[in-house]
């Protein structure tokens, strides 16, 4: 285990406790002396774990979209800022730079890119773990909904076997390392 991808919120408007869980993982990986490798940008959670990773001493990747440079919203003290010219692009980059993936809690972005790892996963196009934090009850629709897909035959039961759901960043972390002890 090398790296670790995170998907998560950018917005600054969100409760404390999203900060908080996001700075708990971020501590935890740069004392794992892990790379992060996430979206690249400098605000929300998304800010908040690179800032933590750095702090406590590991290296951060940035996998960051050409459009949003304008905007100043890149982490410009990533150890390494990859430009991805569009958003399809940038998470092919992510996922080849990443051996897990961790779903925070998100919007439509962090959703759309934790979806796309089941279908891989569901397809037999990638074995790596994903683990979604249900901080604060996040995730409980998402789940809930899945569930519903599967009692209704729109899915195999096989989806549910695609991800983990970990209250905390350190089962999460736990979670992905037990993954890796089995292979």
């Amino acid at each position: 285990m090398k790296s670790i991808c995170v998907f998560c919120s950018s917005s600054d408007s969100i409760d404390e406790i999203y900060f908080k869980t996001a700075i708990d993982l971020g501590c935890q990986i740069g004392d794992l002396n892990l790379d992060l490798v996430y979206g690249g940008g400098g605000i929300g959670l998304m800010g908040a774990v690179a800032r933590s990773v750095h702090k406590n001493g590991g290296r951060v990747v940035g996998v960051f979209p050409e459009f949003f440079r304008e905007e100043g919203f890149e982490y410009v003290e990533a150890d390494e800022l990859i430009i991805a010219e569009t958003m399809r692009i940038r998470k092919a980059i992510m996922d080849e730079r990443s051996d897990a993936f961790i779903a925070l809690p998100g919007g439509i972005g962090t959703l759309e890119e934790a979806i796309e790892i089941m279908s891989m996963k569901q397809l037999g196009l990638t074995d790596k773990p994903l683990v979604f934090v249900n901080t604060n009850n996040f995730y409980d629709g998402l789940i809930s909904n899945l569930r519903k897909m599967v009692s209704l035959k729109f899915v195999k039961s096989s989806t549910l076997e695609t991800f983990a759901v970990c209250p905390d960043p350190s089962s999460a972390l736990e979670f992905i390392f037990s993954c890796q002890s089995k292979k």
